[in-house]
């Protein structure tokens, strides 16, 4: 077990280009990529980011990082993270996942649907996007928090046994994860469908923080993990709590992830520091421990991340 400690990494001082686009399907993708024209603030959702919109793409052979939210989530809700990883030369495409996000949690439980999401995004930025020239298809990776890391495992190959969910949540009917399952009930005989999960080959290294349901992997279901995943764990994890979510992922990856544990951090935490506007319709989610310093993780967090992606999605 690897616990967390900070890097000496520093994002490259280059300004950050931002662009929002719709999938097909109408799903919104949030993009981030290193720009050639000057950054100034600019009011994205409940955040106010420094980018510069729809600016020219700075580079060339860039790795692409896709990122999938947690239930009732943003696109934006991990954009810190997104600026690191654009200030250090790669573009990001955050999906905001239809049906199970801020706005509309009609689909919150239908996790199957999200890796397809998150394939469709790769899609998106190596077809549509304006800036496709710009990335090397062989540079992509998945970042996902929550839910979404149970969506980037997925994604990466995973295949989860939803039916062990009904177990588990006879004798944990407390948890959140199985509040939210009361709330919006699997339908019958869904639970089973193997067949559902779309797994991405183009995905070739993965971030998992405090991923969702992880009880539900075992040795089979992540046999087909072969990529690099870094892993992390909130020390106090009070919606996902140790040892059933990170560990048993930890446990059965064919490959021993980086293993990390957010020190004095909760799940929320993994979350970027919340503006006043959020801290305002969201309060649950933008509360820390007390004395757990979050823009100090926040800079450490993504340091880490970025130093993961760069050595496992090395340019060519």
């Amino acid at each position: 077990m690897v616990a967390f400690f900070g890097a000496c990494w520093q994002a490259a001082a280059a300004s950050v280009g931002f662009a929002q686009l719709r999938a097909a399907d109408g799903m919104k993708i949030d993009v981030w990529y290193p720009a050639s024209a000057p950054a100034s603030d600019n009011d994205v959702g409940l955040f106010t980011q420094s980018v510069a919109p729809n600016a020219p793409v700075a580079g060339e052979g860039l790795g692409l990082v896709v990122m999938s939210h947690g239930t009732g989530g943003s696109a934006e809700g991990h954009y810190d993270t997104a600026l690191a990883l654009a200030g250090a030369g790669f573009v990001v495409a955050a999906v905001e996942h239809p049906g199970d996000n801020y706005r509309d949690s009609s689909k919150a439980t239908q996790v199957e649907l999200r890796p397809a999401a998150l394939k469709l995004a790769v899609d998106v930025m190596l077809r549509d996007w304006s800036g496709r020239a710009a990335i090397d298809p062989g540079r992509i990776g998945a970042f996902g928090f929550s839910s979404g890391a149970f969506t980037v495992l997925a994604a990466a190959g995973g295949v989860p046994d939803l039916t062990r969910i009904a177990p588990y949540c006879a004798t944990h009917m407390w948890t959140y994860v199985c509040e939210v399952l009361k709330a919006h009930p699997v339908p019958e005989g869904r639970a089973a469908l193997r067949e559902a999960w779309v797994a991405d080959p183009r995905i070739r290294a993965v971030v998992a923080a405090a991923p969702a349901i992880g009880f539900t992997f075992d040795r089979a279901g992540l046999a087909g993990v072969r990529v690099p995943v870094q892993l992390w764990r909130a020390e106090f994890d009070s919606i996902l709590p140790s040892p059933d979510y990170v560990e048993p992922v930890r446990d059965a990856l064919p490959q021993p992830p980086e293993y990390r544990i957010a020190q004095g951090a909760d799940h929320f935490d993994f979350l970027a520091p919340c503006s006043d506007a959020l801290a305002r319709v969201a309060p649950a989610i933008c509360k820390s421990r007390a004395g757990f310093d979050l823009e100090d993780f926040h800079d450490q967090f993504n340091a880490v991340v970025v130093a993961f992606f760069l050595r496992t999605l090395p340019p060519h």
